[in-house]
């Protein structure tokens, strides 16, 4: 599991895996400990649909965004993924001065989970009544009193856990052993363990957040993995599908969009809307092992990029034709030095010669996805041959260098782990 932290400034730039921004140094380190918050914050907890401004079934995007409207809040932020199989598991974003963390499923990237897993750093607001934080423990009478009757939990042996339930909500109660016996593992009580035979009352030790509309239980353990990402709302072109025929053009399955190479900016304008950004092309680094190309290098060049960050798509115009050269279709891995400043493309390549399909998530296994690793791209495209190596330096990308692949009509820049960081179309 790999772990990167983050040190939120006032004002400072979007949030990165590794606390930088791709092109510039690391900013520095506030001098504060971990830890050392200036006292616990409060949050509205939303059952069945959030914590604060954290919503289920945002995207990582979105999430970053909130951090970053309140850097003097969330001013420690770490981002823990698995290196080497990146949709193996969560991505999760932790606010160890808060005590809880979101969980985003690596494939959606979208939330999943809200976990709160220290309850005394953290005070939650339901309705007008507040419980956690230092000042006011969560107690099974306490959650009782304030969400009401609900039906009996489940008692977990092996963790000596007692998992209370209210739709998009639960509550964990560790049972001290001397009283594990009139537990039964697994098994939904018909009591409620309100108090002990002591007189004492067990203290929550995590509150679970998730989507309430598939009714499962979640909790801790294997209960976590229960949680699922709520439903897009109907028309999202949030993880559309963007079919990319080799040589040819761009199909995005919901809108019913088809951009061909050779289009003009005014036909981009017409189809997706206004870009989320334009910028001048750096001068082209790989220009130098074209024999065809001779031009002399520049610091810039007069090619242009229209960037929709929110499809996770770049345009590359060509300066004197105005015509589309180019396509970049970005995977926003963690691991990337452009992570975050793209939402993830959900692109489905297929070459021109292969039979493409009309409907949304019904592609040929012959096709490019971003779940796809490089050992399967060769084996649908061939051997690509040696690599160009990328690299910015480890002050401007801590997650070292990339790979870049080219074959006829495209190139794929592949991380270390071997999965697609970036696929760049283009005609030969």
């Amino acid at each position: 599991m790999q772990s990167v932290q983050h040190h939120q400034r006032s004002g400072g730039p979007t949030v990165a895996a590794a606390g930088v921004v791709a092109g510039a140094p690391p900013p520095p380190m506030r001098r504060r400990c971990e830890g050392t918050a200036m006292g616990a914050i409060t949050l509205d907890l939303r059952p069945g649909v959030g914590l604060g401004p954290f919503t289920l079934g945002m995207a990582i995007s979105e999430a970053f965004s909130q951090v970053e409207l309140q850097p003097n809040i969330y001013d420690v932020v770490h981002v823990k993924y698995l290196d080497e199989e990146p949709l193996k598991l969560d991505i999760v974003i932790s606010f160890p001065d808060h005590g809880f963390h979101l969980r985003f499923d690596p494939w959606s990237q979208r939330l999943r989970l809200i976990e709160i897993y220290d309850v005394k750093r953290l005070q939650m607001r339901y309705a007008t009544s507040l419980i956690g934080g230092p000042s006011t423990l969560a107690t099974f009478v306490a959650v009782y009193a304030l969400f009401g009757p609900t039906f009996p939990g489940i008692y977990d042996n092996d963790r000596g856990i007692y998992t209370l339930f209210y739709p998009g909500l639960s509550f964990a109660f560790p049972i001290p052993s001397q009283y594990t016996s009139i537990f039964h593992d697994r098994e939904v009580l018909a009591e409620l363990p309100l108090e002990f035979p002591d007189g004492t009352t067990p203290v929550t030790c995590r509150v679970s957040l998730y989507d309430s509309t598939s009714d499962g239980k979640v909790g801790v353990g294997s209960l976590m993995d229960k949680a699922s990402v709520p439903p897009l709302s109907a028309g999202s072109l949030y993880m559309e599908e963007v079919h990319a025929k080799l040589g040819e053009e761009l199909w995005f399955t919901i809108g019913g969009q088809h951009i061909p190479f050779g289009a003009s900016p005014q036909d981009v304008w017409t189809e997706l809307g206004r870009p989320c950004g334009i910028h001048q092309k750096q001068v082209d680094q790989m220009v130098i092992h074209s024999a065809s190309d001779p031009r002399p290098r520049t610091t810039l060049c007069a090619d242009y990029f229209y960037n929709y960050f929110s499809r996770g798509l770049d345009i590359l115009f060509d300066g004197q034709t105005h015509k589309i050269k180019k396509f970049v279709l970005h995977t926003n891995f963690p691991g990337h030095s452009d992570f975050n400043s793209y939402m993830k493309c959900n692109f489905v390549i297929y070459d021109g010669e292969m039979e493409g399909t009309d409907e949304p998530g019904s592609a040929p296994k012959s096709c490019i996805t971003p779940s796809t690793k490089w050992e399967q791209v060769k084996e649908i495209l061939g051997d690509g041959g040696r690599a160009a190596i990328q690299t910015q330096g480890s002050m401007n990308n801590p997650f070292g260098s990339t790979f870049v692949y080219g074959y006829q009509n495209v190139a794929f820049e592949v991380m270390k782990n071997g999965y697609i960081a970036t696929v760049t179309l283009f005609q030969s």
